[in-house]
Formats: C-alpha cells, structure tokens, sequence
C-alpha cells in the first residue's frame, strides 16, 4: 500500500455540510523544515468554492511538501491548514471526507481492471450498495472511460491513466481536489481534455482546485488565480492581474503598460522605420523589434495611447495591428522568481 492510499478514511460517516461563505481551503502561516532545510516557510493563501488556484514554483520550492500537508500526508512544523472548516492536523478524517487528492504518480495495482480499481476505492471509503454502484457509474461518465471498463489498468494509456487517477479522487465527492502535475507525460489532445475536465468540476461542480504544474502556459487559462511560491516562501498570491499590478507599484512603473504594433509588410526596411520612429516619440522606451512588428514599453495613460495610434495612423505606417500585451502567469512568474534553489 502506497501513502497515498491513505487518503481513505476508516469509517463511512457522513461529512457535515459546508459554509459557502468561508473559504474551502485556508492554509495559515504553514512551515515545514528537515533539519535546516525550510521547506515550507510561513505560507499562507485562501480559496473558495468554484475557484481554480495555480500553484507555481521551480522544483524544490515546496510545492508538494505543502500539498502533502494540505492532504493529511504530512504533518507540519507549524502553523495550520484547513478544508472545508476543518484543521489538517485535528481532523483528518474529516478533511479526508472533504478531500480529493491527485498525486503526480500513484500505483497500479496489478491483476485489476477499470471498475475493479475505482470500486476497490469506493468501499475504502465506505460506500455500499446502490450507493458505491452509483458512484462508480458517475465516475466512468464524467471521465469517459465506461468504454474501458474492463480493461486492465496496467494496459491504459497515459491519459487513460490520468483519467483514472482523477476519476479515483472523485469517487466520494469531494468538495477540494489536490492535483500535482496532472498533465506531465500528456500528449497535447490529453492536455486539452483534462483542461475542460478541470473547468467542469470549478464552473460547474464548484469544486475548489489547487493545481500544481510547470506548464505555465496552460495554467494561465485554467486558473482564476495563483499564488507563486520559491524556496519554500510565498512571493505572490492573488489573480493574475492582481499580481502584475503589485509588480508594478513594486518597480515603481504605476502607469507603464507593454503595447504591441504590427505592420503590413516584413521587409528590414519596414522594421527600421518602425523602430526609429517609436523611438522618436515621448513616453516610449524600452522598444523591441521583430519583422515588422515591435514590443515597447509606455508610460502613459489611455489618452496618450489614444494620442499614439492617432499619430501612427496620420504617419501612415502600415498598421494592420495596435493592442496592449496582457501579461500572462509564464511572465509574472519569470519576473517574481529569482532561480534560487535551496
């Protein structure tokens, strides 16, 4: 038996029901050390039903020693966590009830099929009868694999594999799912269904979702917020805007936004003029160049934006495009981290 089966709870009660209002998973000035080592260092964070939190960080930085914490697998130095109302270390059993968790590997047992695997689970954690059955009918419509009932576990694809994993976690209901790296080894079709899997359970299902993953790129779309954690500190929480607001009051830069231009035509000659006559203009700097298009800092507002375009148009530049660069997860996390490896 792995630790992760662990997760299932010794008797079959039934969980109290939750207050909507609160928040369904709270960690509260969490540490973790080994030694010297500061694994988990003070973290804190809060999220809420129907919520998709990213949790972001290189490797090392703690991410999983705090989603072990957050899953009754460890025990922390100090400080609390809690789902659903429920402390971690005061009421595991209960959190269990609360909680499913989504390792980023978790054994196969062998000599079992589909259903075999995901009913062994639904008795783990006490369900019976017409119940279990239910519940077990639930899980292969929502994660598509009736269809490979009966095949065995160890023949299953890698998506396949992470559609039962998920499916494993959601065989009691939970209300918090932990999924740490959900999408490593997927290929991009399996990426894009476990995505649309993860908006269902959140829009839909109003499951709360911590989500660990170093494909950033993905993340951005899924989750509604995130908070980016190095060296077992906590460096930014929040929504994605929220975050590269604070980055900006930080470097000081309390109106400088990233505007992109693109032109018609990919001649040098196009490039050039571009480039010269951006770097002509007040409040622009920092400007970058590619084929016939450019990237440039501008510290000005929407009216001196709107004074922007309006100049390039009566300068009669091909403009084709005029947008102002959304900064993305990938680039608030590039930003905030500094490579620091404990």
């Amino acid at each position: 038996m792995t630790d992760t089966d662990s997760l299932a709870p010794p008797t079959p009660s039934t969980p109290p029901p939750i207050d909507r209002g609160s928040p369904t998973m709270e960690v509260r000035h969490l540490h973790r050390f080994f030694g010297k080592l500061k694994a988990v260092n003070d973290v804190s964070f809060k999220a809420y039903a129907g919520q998709v939190m990213g949790y972001i960080g290189p490797n090392g930085a703690g991410k999983t020693t705090s989603m072990r914490i957050l899953s009754t697998l460890d025990v922390p130095t100090a400080g609390d966590a809690f789902i659903c109302g429920y402390s971690v270390i005061d009421d595991p059993d209960v959190v269990r009830r609360y909680l499913g968790f989504m390792p980023d590997s978790f054994g196969r047992y062998s000599n079992m099929n589909v259903i075999e695997y995901l009913d062994f689970f639904a008795r783990s954690y006490g369900l019976r009868g017409a119940k279990r059955r239910d519940a077990i009918d639930h899980v292969l419509v929502f994660t598509e694999l009736r269809k490979l009932a009966h095949k065995p576990i160890n023949s299953l694809s890698k998506g396949m594999a992470q559609r039962l994993g998920l499916g494993r976690c959601l065989i009691h209901d939970p209300q918090v799912l932990i999924m740490d790296e959900p999408a490593a080894g997927l290929d991009p079709r399996a990426r894009v269904e476990l995505r649309e899997l993860i908006h269902l359970l959140a829009r839909d299902l109003k499951k709360t979702i911590l989500i660990s993953s170093h494909i950033l790129t993905e993340l951005g779309e899924i989750c509604d917020s995130a908070a980016i954690i190095e060296a077992g500190r906590i460096l930014a929480y929040g929504t994605i805007q929220e975050i590269s607001e604070q980055q900006r009051k930080e470097a000081g830069h309390h109106t400088n936004r990233t505007l992109q231009v693109r032109l018609a035509g990919t001649g040098e000659d196009v490039t050039e003029h571009l480039q010269r006559w951006l770097l002509e203009q007040p409040l622009v700097g920092k400007v970058q160049c590619g084929t016939g298009r450019a990237s440039f800092d501008f510290a000005g507002d929407d009216e001196a934006q709107q004074e922007l375009l309006r100049k390039m148009i009566e300068a009669k530049l091909p403009l084709v495009e005029f947008a102002t660069k959304t900064q993305t997860l990938e680039d608030a996390f590039m930003t905030i981290t500094k490579g620091v490896v404990q």
